[in-house]
């Protein structure tokens, strides 16, 4: 179901017959069942091997599925917080100093990594179907052509609380243990205890498996590209880590520029404007403009303009608008939205993500996709104002839960007797954040562009590298290139950002062919910034 404020969009973020590898496997140990807290103060890993053939390049490597033990800070650096799980891909025979190690984690806030580790960047790949919904199982698990393993060693981490990631609370005494949880649910669940949770995690993988040499990368999908600004920021100036690149995937770095529930948040009209050549592209794709152009770039390209010219200064000008002119700025969103020019003026020219999901395809009592618009589905109330569930989401999530669940426990031969949460269980998600140079957090609507300005800025050798794609409701691609032209940075750094934009929705790699692109993109990136080969 698709799920509105958290701060207005942060909740319902993601949060996304063939040959199989060969999966020759040497075991380790087991993993017990889920047991007391008492458990999982001890880090836990299954070892396995394997093979995966990439774009007609066989890569062997060592996967390990393990937890590592997070600890609190102060007077509290003995006492366990967190069991994170992971699932490491190690290319065998490979130089550690000289082989890049990527750090890979979607977002939610609290969302498992299942979708980047089984539909884009893992040995193994669950196949669904473009833009439908997948059929029911079996779901058919293929060796993954555009697994990133052929450019770097990977680490999928799960949230805390998600996957199989606990909270740690240890006490013996049932009611101390209860305080322990909460306070521990204090800590992390926010934007800030989030990020010192990945950031230790990584700087202890970094020492587990002795990489604190090779070239390092973070790669975040939807909250997970808030949280990298803010990690990267940790890593570089708390623990002297230097990041070689920062990849981000659907990204959103100001909650201010999301179009889930502008409304509630008036006065900002940006999500309306930077949303509008979304809006525009999934007319194209449905057939909904009434005269549409030749091509989606020059429609993009048109929309963009008027987007930040024309409409813009009709949003600026409020009360003050007069009718004629409100009633031409409609009939132009008619022209590249393809929703009535009537519905544009009884909107206030105002049309939430949620409105154009529900009204697009309205006629045929259809809902249009959030996190990826090419996606529709049967509208659950047709005389409603927003759409009520993600047919996107719906379409393919089964898919990637069974599929995991089966290879996690047959191949990696890890979490029996668990159960593996989708998402974590958070009470409360704290999105207040001390942003670099502020004394204390502050109550604002959540915007980490100083952290990972920060970043570039202490170490100017970082690279950043921009993913999105065009049918993305729940992170617009045109915000996210607004973020990246507002980023606090001087103009000698703006060239360390480089930008890819894909005709997929938030999830680009559940689209096959923006799948090779993403890889072939990203291993290029990887190449580029990796200092041993330069």
């Amino acid at each position: 179901m698709r799920k509105l404020p958290l701060a207005a969009a942060v909740a319902a973020l993601l949060l996304s017959t063939a040959v199989a590898a060969d999966t020759s496997k040497k075991h380790d140990k087991e993993q017990p069942a889920d047991a007391p807290d008492a458990a999982l103060v001890k880090p836990q890993s299954s070892t396995s091997e394997g093979s995966v053939s990439v774009e007609g390049h066989s890569i062997g490597y060592k996967a390990v599925a393990g937890t590592l033990v997070l600890h609190g800070s102060g007077d509290k650096e003995h006492e366990p917080t967190v069991s994170m799980f992971y699932v490491a891909y190690l290319k065998k025979g490979a130089k550690a100093s000289e082989r890049p190690v990527t750090f890979i984690y979607n977002g939610g806030p609290g969302s498992a990594t299942v979708w980047l580790h089984m539909g884009a960047f893992g040995p193994k790949r669950v196949v669904t179907a473009d833009d439908t919904h997948t059929p029911a199982a079996p779901y058919q698990l293929v060796n993954n052509d555009y697994s990133l393993l052929d450019a770097s060693d990977l680490v999928f981490i799960d949230a805390p609380g998600a996957g199989f990631s606990r909270l740690i609370a240890d006490d013996k005494d049932p009611g101390k243990r209860a305080e322990q949880m909460k306070d521990r649910e204090k800590a992390i669940y926010g934007v800030d205890g989030d990020g010192h949770a990945f950031a230790q995690f990584i700087t202890e993988f970094l020492s587990k498996y002795g990489r604190w040499n090779s070239p390092k990368y973070l790669f975040g999908e939807s909250y997970g590209t808030t949280r990298s600004a803010v990690v990267a920021n940790i890593l570089t100036n708390e623990d002297s880590v230097d990041l070689n690149g920062v990849i981000l995937l659907s990204q959103i770095l100001s909650f201010d520029n999301s179009i889930d529930g502008p409304e509630s948040n008036p006065g900002v009209d940006q999500p309306y404007e930077l949303a509008l050549p979304t809006y525009a592209a999934t007319a194209y794709y449905h057939h909904k403009l009434p005269a549409p152009p030749a091509d989606l770039d020059t429609l993009l390209h048109e929309v963009e303009q008027f987007a930040t010219g024309e409409y813009a200064q009709a949003l600026m000008a409020g009360a003050q608008l007069d009718a004629a002119r409100k009633q031409a700025v409609a009939e132009k969103l008619y022209q590249y939205t393809g929703l009535p020019a009537a519905y544009w003026v009884k909107a206030n020219l105002r049309v939430s993500g949620g409105m154009f999901e529900h009204e697009l395809q309205a006629n045929d009592d259809t809902t249009t996709g959030r996190l990826d618009t090419r996606f529709s589905g049967p509208s659950l109330d047709p005389l409603g104002k927003e759409s009520e569930y993600d047919p996107q989401s719906s379409a393919i999530s089964s898919a990637y839960i069974a599929a995991f669940n089966d290879y996690v426990r047959k191949d990696l031969k890890f979490g029996d007797g668990q159960r593996y949460r989708e998402y974590a269980d958070i009470p409360h998600w704290d999105m207040s954040h001390q942003a670099p140079g502020s004394h204390e957090a502050l109550q604002q609507s959540t915007n980490v562009m100083p952290d990972l300005a920060m970043a570039m800025k202490t170490d100017p050798n970082l690279k950043v590298f921009l993913n999105g794609g065009y049918y993305d409701l729940a992170t617009t691609f045109y915000a996210a290139q607004y973020e990246m032209d507002h980023l606090p940075i001087p103009d000698s750094l703006r060239k360390n950002i480089s930008y890819a934009w894909y005709p997929s929705g938030h999830m680009v790699y559940a689209h096959e062919p923006s799948l090779k692109k993403l890889h072939d993109n990203v291993a290029r990136f990887i190449e580029s910034t990796d200092n041993a080969k330069h």
